[in-house]
């Protein structure tokens, strides 16, 4: 009823008796008393005391501790008690991450085979809408693991923090083995230890899931630089094509404003020639005759005008 009536949750529970100045108990009475013959006890403290739990919880939620004290100073049995707490209580804290590494093994795996589509695919895409569809599902694979890291990185590193502080208080009891019973180290080592294992094991396995997932991406993002340095060089091209179509385009537009210039000024000579003609100035050649020598006269000038503008303008745009 005490402990229902705590206003937060409880965590962490111990009925713990201490036995003041208690020799060695028979190990009949320890398993009459826990109700099974899977006991851990040890004797601890330089053989000052002796330590027995089986590390389970009974119908009302407690863990059970029975300290047997063989001469210990009140301070000290403060201590030990204190220690004998602890482990349990943080061995109960590093346990709580536990089913969250399961459950994050579980959707690991699901985003492993998401990967390693999307890393088979990545071979044979053909199309942007590919390219845009795969981009997208490794992007939505590295936000969720983000999220995932976010949500659990701190339960995991608290983990291993709690784990750490039941080995040190583990070897503060200074335990020896006694007959017949399992030590408190021995314990924690095959049971607790192989949790702290898959806690650490996926951690890493989501770093190094990020990791798979940023490289496969850098190559999905590589495979897109290809393809548009490819394109760009396709564009590059067909303007170097369209640059020289241009070219003679202008080369022949340049002819025929060149023959159309000399035609007129041509024209002009043949009236100037006329005129001078009807004031009996030109006695010498007619018109018609002066027309004619003068077309390759203004036609090679003309040209090689022409020439020179367009250097000019050539020179201009390169500096």
């Amino acid at each position: 009823e005490w402990v229902q009536a705590l206003p937060k949750e409880v965590m962490v529970a111990v009925d713990m008796v201490v036995l003041p100045r208690q020799d060695l108990i028979d190990i009949r009475d320890l398993e009459r008393v826990f109700g099974t013959d899977n006991i851990v006890g040890a004797t601890i403290n330089n053989n000052r005391g002796n330590a027995y739990t089986d590390f389970r919880l009974t119908s009302d939620g407690f863990t059970r501790l029975l300290l047997a004290d063989r001469g210990m100073s009140p301070p000290r049995l403060g201590r030990l008690i204190q220690r004998l707490l602890e482990i349990e209580t943080y061995r109960i804290m590093a346990l709580i991450a536990f089913p969250i590494a399961r459950e994050t093994g579980r959707q690991l795996t699901l985003k492993e085979r998401r990967l390693a589509t999307s890393v088979s695919n990545i071979s044979k895409i053909e199309t942007i809408e590919d390219q845009r569809r795969e981009l997208v599902e490794l992007t939505s694979v590295a936000s969720e693991l983000e999220a995932l890291a976010a949500e659990h990185s701190y339960r995991f590193g608290a983990a291993r923090a709690y784990y750490a502080i039941v080995l040190e208080r583990i070897q503060q009891l200074q335990e020896q083995r006694v007959q017949g019973f399992q030590t408190f180290g021995g314990f924690i080592d095959r049971r607790l230890a192989p949790a702290m294992r898959t806690c650490e094991s996926t951690s890493k396995r989501m770093d190094s899931l990020s990791q798979r997932v940023a490289r496969a991406s850098e190559l999905l993002r590589t495979r897109i630089d290809i393809a548009l340095a490819e394109q760009n060089s396709e564009v590059l091209r067909s303007m170097d094509e369209r640059a020289g179509l241009q070219l003679r385009l202008q080369e022949t537009v340049e002819g025929l404003s060149v023959v159309a210039m000399g035609y007129y000024l041509v024209s002009l000579i043949g009236y100037l020639a006329k005129g001078l003609k009807d004031q009996g100035w030109l006695t010498l050649l007619t018109p018609g005759q002066v027309m004619a020598l003068s077309v390759p006269i203004v036609i090679g000038l003309l040209y090689v005008g022409v020439r020179r503008v367009r250097r000019a303008i050539t020179k201009s745009k390169q500096k």
